[in-house]
């Protein structure tokens, strides 16, 4: 969601160049991004302050002579590495009383500015500047010969047309919709022809097990088999992606497949998959969205009566049925 803002600045200051400190899981994401010029690694998790540390971090790259920073994450302790790299302009959103720390801070008129993507978009712009519309949507390349090299690897082929199923979601269990429906959906897919392939990071593995389990064996687990980039090659051979509200949902949007998105927990009109081909599907339950990670009712209706069947009739609006 971050990619249309590289592209901004790219085009607000030509000959820009651009670089991104983020987490180890987003690197090869980032090689995949034209924008991007150099990804450095954040080692830091939620809650780890380590000021010594982000210290001897922050002045590894003053070397680089930096000369604005922008701090997508409205947290205090985001927006000290900046500081203590001495980058000139640092701005983000206020956040947690950032004042100071923040030198170019903004208020976030969140009525005005809905979607995490626009949030992004408007902090490219001078301040109290609208953001061009329409936002462009996300693109990822594929590597040709990686994802070759890949699917022999694990002895996948292209004889028949591919469902990818992401069934993780990093944020909590209110975001996933039960293995059971994954697996129901699964084998309407077999019946018409479709090979099922399960997308996830090694904490999706559990539930891609139960998945293929409850599928009988008709869904191929890869979740933790490959990294992220080779998630993305292999997402590129598929015909139709069915994801929860994930980071592997917008992967599937940015590689421009057809997509069903299961929403539970959060709101479409907040993290919407960024594309033209995608299909929403809630419920629209008087409780959600809670953005909670688990249910804080303890039944997560949301998902666990959000049936197969909606999800199918989706899928079969975007494609034709083999």
């Amino acid at each position: 969601m971050a990619q249309p803002l590289y592209r901004r600045l790219h085009e607000r200051h030509p000959g820009l160049e651009l670089h991104v400190f983020a987490p180890q899981w987003t690197l090869p994401l980032l090689a995949r991004m034209p924008e991007v010029a150099k990804a450095h690694l954040n080692p830091f998790g939620h809650g780890a302050l380590k000021l010594g540390a982000r210290w001897k971090i922050a002045r590894r790259l003053a070397r680089e002579k930096f000369d604005q920073v922008i701090v997508l994450p409205n947290s205090l302790k985001s927006a000290l590495i900046p500081l203590m790299a001495g980058i000139p302009l640092r701005t983000g959103f206020i956040g947690e009383s950032r004042y100071g720390i923040l030198n170019d801070a903004r208020e976030l008129d969140e009525k005005s500015l809905p979607m995490m993507v626009e949030r992004f978009c408007a902090l490219a712009e001078d301040k109290h500047h609208a953001i061009p519309r329409p936002i462009p949507h996300p693109s990822l390349t594929v590597d040709e010969a990686a994802r070759n090299d890949v699917l022999q690897r694990l002895g996948l082929d292209l004889a028949r047309p591919v469902a990818a199923f992401c069934p993780g979601a990093e944020y909590g269990p209110a975001k996933r919709w039960p293995a059971r429906h994954f697996a129901a959906l699964a084998r309407r897919f077999h019946e018409v022809g479709y090979a099922v392939w399960l997308f996830g990071s090694n904490k999706d593995a559990a539930i891609g097990d139960d998945i293929a389990a409850l599928s009988g064996g008709l869904a191929v687990n890869l979740c933790g088999r490959t990294g992220l980039d080779e998630a993305i090659d292999l997402m590129g051979c598929a015909d139709i992606a069915i994801c929860n509200d994930s980071g592997l949902m917008h992967v599937a949007a940015a590689l421009e497949k057809p997509l069903v998105a299961l929403y539970g927990s959060s709101s479409p009109d907040f993290t919407p998959p960024l594309s033209d081909r995608a299909a929403i599907v809630n419920l629209d339950l008087p409780c959600s969205p809670c953005f909670e990670r688990t249910c804080p009712y303890g039944h997560t209706d949301c998902l666990e009566t959000l049936e197969p069947g909606l999800a199918w009739q989706a899928a079969m609006r975007l494609i034709e049925p083999r």
